[in-house]
């Protein structure tokens, strides 16, 4: 009999401490997605829970494609409250959430950053265009004759450009889950693709074509897949200067002493060029908030207001000191009433 009392015992004294640690793990907001906004929601978490005594956000790092998959895939502690995106939701994301029961999806957008493709400090600096981006990258280009699609046959910069230098043609750059790879594809790649003329025909006759020609990286090692770790990209480029690494203007600007960004089109990324939009490969960077979860899980309401105050993302906030580049007066004022007053999408926003 004491042998079975004793396991009883035993068994609830488990059941009790699975309990508490499941409560204790929901205690804190989860937050997945983008790499490039991981260190500007990882401070503003640290300083939330250090202001408030509740417990620090958990932040993960997966990449805006991956957070969305997590984000979407349910309503309940076992699903992120929050995801981070370097790009906005696409139409088939907002669907998939809608089909799962994330039924409202409030949406912040935080402010900007450029996509800087950057070297060595001890190699030369480089001034690219895009079209040189697209030719050294691109799977397919074009050959000889007009209309005419090869495999990419460039080897050296030299020979895309030839006031480029003889280097060999080495990128380290995001897997296909991240939003730096979808905005590089977009913005770089596209960009360039659009310079030469029967390309950007393509895309009145066939969207779908255009757009695989455009947005398809090279496979033959020429890119290097470098996962989304930014800071892994950064340690890669000081190990070698040949290289060139894709990744947020915030990790260029922590890493000043390290690595130089690339001029685009002779416009180099700066804190200003970026905020004026004049630097070519810039976007705008985001947050999606589970409404459901509000309430819920304890912190959400104040982690929303320190994210959405003057004193993080505003001019002289201490985002802008972490590189991010800040919203319009205006535009952060409207977008701080939206997240306060929790208003979701309402499915009609113009998404891709």
């Amino acid at each position: 009999m004491r042998s079975i009392i004793s396991a009883v015992s035993t068994i609830v004294l488990f059941s009790l401490t699975v309990m508490a640690t499941i409560t204790q793990a929901r205690e804190s907001i989860e937050v997945v997605g983008s790499s490039t906004v991981y260190p500007f929601s990882t401070v503003v978490a640290e300083r939330y829970g250090r202001a408030s005594g509740k417990p620090t956000p958990k932040i993960e790092s997966t990449g805006s494609g991956g957070g969305m998959k997590l984000f979407c895939s349910g309503v309940g502690t076992n699903y992120p409250d929050i995801t981070n995106s370097s790009r906005r939701i696409k139409m088939s994301e907002f669907k998939k959430c809608q089909s799962n029961g994330v039924s409202e999806v409030i949406e912040v957008q935080i402010g900007y950053d450029g996509i800087v493709i950057a070297n060595s400090v001890a190699a030369e600096p480089m001034n690219l265009s895009r079209k040189d981006i697209f030719l050294a990258l691109a799977a397919k280009v074009p050959g000889s004759v007009e209309g005419q699609l090869i495999d990419n046959p460039y080897t050296s910069w030299k020979q895309v450009n030839p006031l480029l230098p003889d280097a060999s043609i080495e990128v380290l750059g995001p897997p296909p889950t991240s939003g730096t790879r979808d905005a590089f594809a977009e913005l770089a790649m596209e960009g360039g693709c659009k310079k030469i003329s029967w390309i950007a025909a393509l895309k009145k006759t066939d969207k779908n074509a255009f757009k695989q020609l455009c947005h398809t990286v090279r496979e033959d090692g020429r890119y290097i897949e470098a996962g989304e770790n930014d800071n892994l990209i950064v340690q890669k480029l000081e190990a070698n200067p040949i290289a060139l690494g894709v990744f947020g203007f915030s990790f260029l600007d922590q890493n000043a002493d390290k690595v130089q960004g690339a001029s685009i089109e002779s416009v180099g990324p700066t804190f200003d060029s970026i905020a004026d939009k004049s630097y070519p490969i810039s976007r705008p960077l985001f947050f999606y908030v589970k409404k459901a979860h509000v309430g819920v899980v304890p912190g959400m309401i104040g982690f929303l207001k320190e994210f959405t105050s003057e004193k993080a993302w505003g001019e002289d906030g201490y985002l802008a000191e972490k590189g991010m580049i800040p919203l319009p007066a205006a535009m952060r004022a409207k977008m701080a009433v939206n997240t306060r007053s929790l208003t979701p999408m309402s499915g009609k926003e113009s998404l891709k």
